[in-house]
């Protein structure tokens, strides 16, 4: 399974965003080279040291990558940019900040007259595009920031409380269009010879995602109010406790599942006809009241009987599971998606990205070390090892 060999992508990232998406080019069988400061590296890697030393964030964003550290504001490590690019790129990504790569001299205006084929990702928190930049463009852009401005914080949570997602969902939906665009790009290449830059916007990814949302409260219309983890606009859906402390999540999608939730689960049919539950919509508006009765039903049952039930009533349901259990998953072990990838910190498990292939697994190569191919890759630009030596001597690698 590798689509992309023959691909090169030189990637100037940092954070989720751009890793996110070169990881995924990667998984693929391009190849990824990754420009990180020599001696600190892309910031990532001291998020925290969970993995055996090695920051959770890290791992998970850049196997199968390799390492050259460069000081890009060094002008020799800067010539050697360029080089690597017009000379090996097919695709360039970044994530500095608005404005720096043009500084840097590998924009895609910079590159274009000397590599037209070359694919240029540049990824921000509110797009950069020089005709239109937008008063919000030079604005910091993290994650939670982006959470915020797109409405997505306003509408998650409770009712008394606000909340961001637990994951950096923001980021992951840049990183995810940055990696559709560049592979339609690069089908676009096949057909024309031509590159192009493609402009990866953090608030517009997180737009496309909000898209129900903000059709639910079209033309002044009321939001989707927080509801937790329940759904807002559908009942009874979401979690529910059981008489041994734990929770089941479960959806109901329409009158049918309705009848049988009375009849199998609730084991109470005459429910089913009361009309303060007729239709999902008077669920909705009697919530409260229909949560008190299913909190005194499933009271005196553990979760494994609760579970029994709406399974033989054919009802939508899912355990909460924690992080160890996502871990044990049963169904990822049946489905052998589990792997194992190397690190500088020895053999770690990796989950195979979502997708099947035929022809094998996508690529797993390890986790580079800081400046791990640095040595290697700069060979590959002609450079000897006393030129090796001297650009180490001046702190450009």
């Amino acid at each position: 399974m590798r689509p992309l060999q023959g691909i090169t992508v030189v990637t100037l990232e940092h954070a989720i965003a751009a890793p996110f998406c070169t990881r995924q080019l990667a998984d693929l069988g391009a190849r990824v080279i990754k420009i990180e400061r020599p001696g600190v590296g892309d910031f990532a890697r001291g998020y925290d040291q969970r993995v055996k030393g090695l920051a959770s964030h890290f791992v998970w964003t850049n196997r199968s990558k390799e390492s050259l550290t460069l000081d890009v504001k060094h002008p020799k490590a800067a010539e050697l940019l360029t080089q690597l690019i017009v000379e090996k790129a097919d695709v360039v990504v970044q994530n500095l900040a608005p404005g720096a790569a043009t500084r840097l001299g590998v924009s895609f205006d910079a590159l274009k007259a000397r590599r037209p084929d070359l694919i240029v990702c540049d990824i921000s928190g509110y797009g950069d595009d020089p005709t239109k930049p937008g008063p919000y463009r030079d604005k910091k852009a993290y994650d939670l920031l982006i959470q915020s401005e797109s409405g997505f914080v306003s509408i998650t949570g409770t009712p008394d409380e606000p909340c961001k997602a637990g994951l950096s969902i923001a980021d992951i939906a840049a990183g995810m269009y940055a990696y559709t665009n560049i592979l339609a790009a690069l089908l676009q290449r096949k057909i024309d010879g031509q590159g192009q830059r493609i402009d990866i916007s953090m608030l517009e990814a997180m737009g496309e995602w909000m898209g129900y949302a903000m059709y639910y409260a079209f033309d002044g219309a009321a939001p989707p109010p927080r509801a937790g983890a329940a759904h807002a606009t559908i009942y009874p859906y979401g979690p529910f406790p059981t008489g041994d402390g734990r929770t089941v999540m479960l959806g109901l999608q329409n009158e049918r599942e309705w009848q049988q939730f009375c009849a199998k689960v609730l084991q109470q049919p005459e429910l089913a006809k009361d009309e303060r539950f007729t239709g999902n919509t008077r669920r909705v508006t009697h919530r409260e009241a229909l949560r008190a009765l299913i909190i005194e039903t499933f009271a005196s049952l553990t979760a494994e009987q609760v579970l029994e039930r709406i399974e033989d009533a054919q009802i939508a349901n899912a355990q909460v599971n924690d992080m160890a259990g996502l871990w044990a998953h049963p169904q990822l072990k049946a489905r052998s998606r589990w792997r194992e990838v190397g690190s500088p910190a020895g053999p770690l498990p990796a989950l195979l990205p979502p997708g099947s292939w035929d022809d094998g697994d996508p690529v797993l190569k390890p986790v580079p070390a800081l400046g791990q191919h640095s040595d290697a890759i700069l060979a590959e630009l002609g450079i000897d090892a006393a030129g090796i030596a001297a650009l180490r001597a001046a702190e450009a690698v």
